[in-house]
This record gives structure tokens, sequence and C-alpha cells, in this order.
């Protein structure tokens, strides 16, 4: 009997159950997975070395719990045979938008927990936040928490926050990327190849947000830390407040907040 079942086999999911294998939480032995796309699951099995079922209902069968990883639109499909199914396994989603209140209704089970990871969880740098439902016990939450750490950060929150973590965590790699892109630009605007600026753009991010991590310094101490009076940072920093950095960042995530919360009604 396997210890954990994927229901879809994709990128996240692969990170998921890496992250899970390299930490020792479970072996690949001891998980399993299914996609209905044999190259997917081909894919999952050749990064993680854990096998993966041809039937879904005799892989839910056999498994004490699950985690659900398709995308959003293919959420009823993928569940329609297994209405009943899961008797009083965890059930854990990081199907975006899709809320405890959906999955109850698709799954016919209240022993769930909702998750919202982000796209570093592949490289081990995940940041994933979950709130569990009324059925899901202490020991699901520490379950889910623990796999969550293994490929990044997993924090608990209320269902109601979840919306805004997307706005934050689930969306904001691309607002560090853009970050990025940006940071190399303006070094080959001033003379640099650009292989050398996107090394040393990703790098400074890389080493800034590890500062904040790892010192549990507050970012505005860092900042000060790092800026001379009259000196090129005080002036690079007076440019982004003329620019309205700061206020366009906030902006950038409330705005895929209640974007996240519109998905979420539909």
């Amino acid at each position: 009997m396997s210890k954990l079942l994927f229901i879809g086999a994709g990128k996240m999911a692969s990170a998921i159950a890496g992250g899970i294998v390299q930490s020792g939480v479970f072996s690949a032995g001891e998980m399993t997975a299914f996609d209905i796309n044999p190259a997917a699951a081909a894919a999952f099995t050749a990064a993680t070395g854990v096998p993966c079922s041809a039937a879904i209902e005799t892989a839910l069968a056999e498994a004490e719990k699950v985690l659900i990883a398709v995308k959003p639109q293919y959420l009823e499909s993928a569940l329609a045979s297994l209405q009943g199914a899961f008797g009083d396994k965890l059930i854990i989603s990081i199907v975006a938008g899709v809320t405890l209140e959906t999955l109850a209704h698709l799954t016919g089970s209240k022993k769930l927990i909702r998750v919202m990871p982000n796209t570093p969880a592949l490289v081990g740098k995940g940041a994933a936040a979950f709130a569990g439902g009324t059925g899901a016990s202490e020991d699901d939450l520490k379950f889910a928490s623990d796999i969550f750490n293994a490929a990044g950060i997993g924090l608990q929150v209320p269902e109601k926050l979840l919306d805004a973590v997307t706005g934050l965590s689930g969306s904001g790699p691309a607002y560090v990327f853009e970050f990025i892109q940006a940071l190399a630009d303006g070094g080959v605007a001033e003379g640099l190849p650009r292989d050398i600026a996107l090394q040393l753009a990703a790098q400074t991010v890389l080493g800034a947000a590890a500062m904040v991590l790892e010192t549990g310094t507050h970012p505005a101490v860092l900042k000060d830390q790092v800026t001379s009076p009259g000196g090129t940072t005080s002036r690079g920093l007076e440019k982004l407040a003329e620019k309205g950095f700061s206020g366009t960042v906030l902006q950038a995530v409330r705005a895929a907040s209640s974007r996240s919360a519109e998905l979420g009604k539909k």
C-alpha cells in the first residue's frame, strides 16, 4: 500500500515528490502516481523514481493519502469516477483557485487540505501556504507542513488568506523575474556583457533574499546597512521612489489576489 498517491504527475507534482524523497519523508517506493498523459507519467518516474499506476481506481484503493495536482480545468473530469471512493483518506489539493467547499463537493470528503505552492519548488526553494478543512486533524496538518517544507517552506494560514498568498508568493516569482531582467538590462545599458549582467542580477536577488531569511533582520534595516548618505545606493533608491516602485509592487500583489478571488468564485 502506498503512503501517498499523486493524481496528476506534472512538474509541480514532480518537484514535491522529489522533495519528499530527498528529505526522507518517504522513499520513492512508498509513493505512487497517476496521470492520464503517458509522457507526463514517464517523466515523473524518471525525475523522482516514483512509479506510476495504469489505473487510477486501483492506485486510489491502495493509497493512504492523496495529493491532487491537476490543472483546474481538468479537476472535475479527473475525479468523476472517484466520487465516494476516497473514504477517510487525507486529500491534499494544489489545484489553483479551488476552494475546500468545492473539493468537498467533488470528492465527497471533508478530510481536506488546500495548498497554494509556487514554481521555485522545482528547485527546492518553494514557498507554500496551506489551509485545512474541518475534518483535517493536527497530524494531517503536520503531514502537509512536512511535505511542503521538504520542497522549500510550508506555512499554515486560514483559507480566506489563500488569495493573498496567491497574489504574493504564487504570482511573486514572475515579479521577481521581471526585476532580475530589469537589473540585468540596467547593467547592459552601462556596458556589462549580457551573460555577466544576468548572473550578477540573479545572484544579487538570491543573496538579498537569503540575508532576510537567515538573519531574521527586517528588510528596511538591511537596506539602511547598504545605503550610505549621498552614495550610489541612495541615488538609486531615490529614483525607485520617484517612479513609485514600492507602491507598484504592492498594487501588483493586490491585483493578483483580487483575480484569484474572482477565479475561485467561478
